[in-house]
Order: C-alpha cells, then sequence, then structure tokens
C-alpha cells in the first residue's frame, strides 16, 4: 500500500484534502477506498481544488494546436481524444509530476484482462460474439469512437510533432491511455466546455478516481472551482466507500469499466433480438415510425416486460388501426389482449432462456475474460427465469 500512501502524501501538496478515507486492499475487487473512523453523513471526504483537475484546459497547447479543436454536437476534437494523446505524449517533467498517480493506475495487463475492447485479438472474436445484445451494441459504438480518436491522433496529431505511430506511440499505447480516460474521468462543466456534448465534459482527478462503484454512493458536486465528494451516510471505520458511476446496467459497466456486480438495482436486459424475430418487416417499419422499435427491457420493476415491450407486442394481437388508437389513448387493449402478450412474452423468453444456456455452455473453460462474460449470461439466465415465473403465475 506505500503507493497510494505516496500518493496521498503528493495529492495533499497539490490542494487536494482528503478526510476520514484510506486506500485499502478489497479482497476479490482490487483497492477501494474505506473509512479509516467512523464518519457522519454528510461529512467531506475528499475535497479538490480545480488547479489539481486534468481537463480541457490544462492539455499541453502543442496538442490542442495540431488537432481541431472541440465543438457543439460532437464536431472537432473529442475531449477524450485530447486527454488521451495528452497521457499519450506526457514529457518526462509532466510524467514525473504525475508519478504518484501512475504508479496506482490499473497497468496494461490490468486492462487487457478486464475490458472488452482491449481484449487481445486471439479472443476477442469469439468473446466479442458471445457478448450479451446490449453489450455487443455498446461495444461496436465504443470502438467506433476509438477508431475515430485513433485516426486523428494517427493521422493529424502525431505527423504533426513529427512522431511516429509504432513503439511507445502505437496503436496498442494509445489504447491504453484512452481507456484510462474513459475508466477514470468525472463529468465537469465549465465555462470552456458548456456549449460542448455531454461526453466532452470530462475531467480527470487523482485520488477521487480510486473509489469503486455502487448503485448508491457518496454525493459528489462540483462547480468551477472545486470538487467535493460527502458522505451519504454513516459509515464505520473500515467500511467501503463508494460512488455511482451512474444509473447503467450491467451490460454498460461490463463494456464500459470491466467488472459485473451481482447487486444492481438499475440493472436490466435487453431482448431486442428475440422480440423483432416475431415481427415481420413490415411490422418493424411501422414500429419504427411511430418510435417503438427497439430498446425493449425486463428488470426487475418490470418482470413481464417494460411499456414498450408490451406495446410493441399488442401488433400482434390486432389490426395496425386498433393497435394505433390504443396506443394514441394511452389504453391496453383490456385483459384478453393483455393475457395474448403474456404468452408471446412467455414464448419470446423462452427462446432467449435457450440461447442463454447456449451461451453459458460455450463460455466455460474461456480463460479470465470470458469469466466475466459468463457471469453476466448466469445473471441474465436468472432474471429471465425469474420473470417466465411471473408470467406463468399472472396467466394461471
Amino acid at each position: 500500500m506505500e503507493a497510494y500512501d505516496e500518493l496521498l502524501r503528493w495529492a495533499s501538496k497539490q490542494g487536494i484534502e482528503v478526510h476520514g478515507i484510506e486506500a485499502k486492499r478489497i479482497p476479490g475487487r482490487g483497492i477501494g477506498i474505506v473509512a479509516s473512523k467512523d464518519l457522519k453523513a454528510n461529512e467531506r471526504l475528499i475535497y479538490v481544488p480545480a488547479a489539481s483537475l486534468r481537463t480541457l484546459t490544462t492539455i499541453r497547447p502543442e496538442i490542442r494546436k495540431a488537432l481541431p479543436p472541440p465543438a457543439p454536437k460532437y464536431k472537432g476534437t473529442p475531449v477524450h481524444a485530447l486527454l488521451a494523446a495528452e497521457l499519450l505524449l506526457e514529457t518526462p517533467t509532466i510524467k514525473k509530476k504525475y508519478a504518484p498517480w501512475h504508479a496506482v493506475v490499473p497497468t496494461r495487463d490490468d486492462i487487457l484482462s478486464t475490458l472488452p475492447l482491449a481484449w487481445p485479438t486471439s479472443d476477442h472474436e469469439k468473446l466479442h460474439s458471445l457478448l450479451p445484445y446490449a453489450a455487443r451494441a455498446h461495444l461496436t459504438k465504443q470502438k467506433a469512437k476509438f477508431e475515430k480518436d485513433w485516426q486523428l491522433t494517427r493521422d493529424v496529431l502525431l505527423p504533426k510533432l513529427s512522431l511516429s505511430p509504432k513503439g511507445r506511440y502505437s496503436k496498442q499505447e494509445f489504447l491504453y491511455h484512452w481507456l484510462l480516460v474513459n475508466t477514470r474521468t468525472f463529468y465537469h462543466e465549465t465555462p470552456a466546455t458548456e456549449r460542448l456534448t455531454k461526453d466532452d465534459k470530462m475531467a480527470l482527478q487523482p485520488v477521487a478516481d480510486l473509489l469503486n462503484h455502487s448503485d448508491e454512493g457518496c454525493e459528489v458536486v462540483f462547480d468551477t472551482g472545486c470538487y467535493t465528494i460527502s458522505a451519504d451516510r454513516e459509515y464505520k471505520q473500515g467500511e467501503e466507500v463508494y460512488i455511482c458511476y451512474g444509473t447503467h446496467s450491467n451490460d454498460f459497466l461490463m463494456v464500459e469499466y470491466g467488472f459485473c456486480p451481482e447487486e444492481n438495482k438499475w440493472d436490466e436486459v435487453c431482448i431486442d433480438e428475440v422480440v423483432l424475430e416475431e415481427m415481420s418487416t413490415a411490422r418493424k417499419k411501422w414500429l419504427d415510425g411511430r418510435d417503438f422499435l427497439g430498446k425493449y427491457l425486463i428488470d426487475e420493476r418490470n418482470l413481464t416486460g417494460c411499456y414498450r415491450t408490451r406495446v410493441a407486442l399488442m401488433l400482434l394481437c390486432t389490426s395496425r388501426g386498433q393497435w394505433e388508437r390504443w396506443v394514441d389513448e394511452g389504453e391496453d387493449g383490456g385483459e384478453e389482449v393483455q393475457k395474448m402478450v403474456d404468452r408471446i412474452m412467455v414464448r419470446v423468453l423462452e427462446k432467449y432462456l435457450k440461447r442463454c444456456m447456449e451461451a453459458i455452455g460455450e463460455l466455460e473453460g474461456c480463460g479470465p475474460s470470458g469469466e466475466m462474460v459468463l457471469r453476466r449470461w448466469r445473471q441474465i439466465e436468472r432474471l429471465v427465469e425469474k420473470s417466465l415465473e411471473e408470467l406463468k403465475v399472472e396467466d394461471n
């Protein structure tokens, strides 16, 4: 833990204040932040002055000048790409300044073994194909973002700085730093970023980025001058202290952060693939024209299917004209129609459950990367079984 103690000493010199907490190794989960004493609700735990953040305005001028500036509506160079380039191209002076932070961030091996985008080529094709639908769709978007950022770095930034995209400036090195930014930044809006997209409002902040995720956590507040993190409740000495990374499903958390928690009240399962298999091309077009195509979900609060799912399946139970009248008037078609929807849901979920079992069978023995995907499919399997139980009870 010496590296973490050194980080806290270094942070103090940067004006970062830490109260009542310390870094500690958590069995089976790496490093986390725990209470070093009993904490009261609303007690301030971390204070981070804006001057210690790494943001758009702290990126070296030669990097910012070499690339198109960030702009509204996803134009220009994303702040994500700029921060990744800043880490990739750190000068010896800057690297020395941030050495205590670099000593505690995830290693390349950590990144390669946990984040789907970085899985080794020998593994990724099979594992990516075995990801659940929502995770696979999100990974496709993430990959497109990364490739765009790498292209800007390779074709514009590196040539302007007379550097070659090899060795320490290779695609793999850029990927490592890009994922560090992706997993360790906080939302941060300033006058310099207020007109930019939400994705461009990001900041790296040492120490605070050691806090692990829970679906409920400490209060995080920021303004142009600082970040403060305060206890959301009382904590006993030795208890882990969390923040919430957002109200995300486990598919999102797996792709973005490389973990898949067993407890997540925001978790949901997307069943688009099996629902849309029930639909003809004409029905899909009809649903798309009325903004009801896709985003079909089940979760603990909607075991029999979310509103969008059930509305879409109602189209299989009646004419398009009647369906449109029901939707416009906020009606559900009555008890008989809802029983029909329940029966379709049972058929759809039984098909999905079979796919869960097939994926689980293929993933067993797939190594460390496969273990996380296997865990996710087992979570999905349990939720689908619970949904089927609920639907069959209602049908009786």
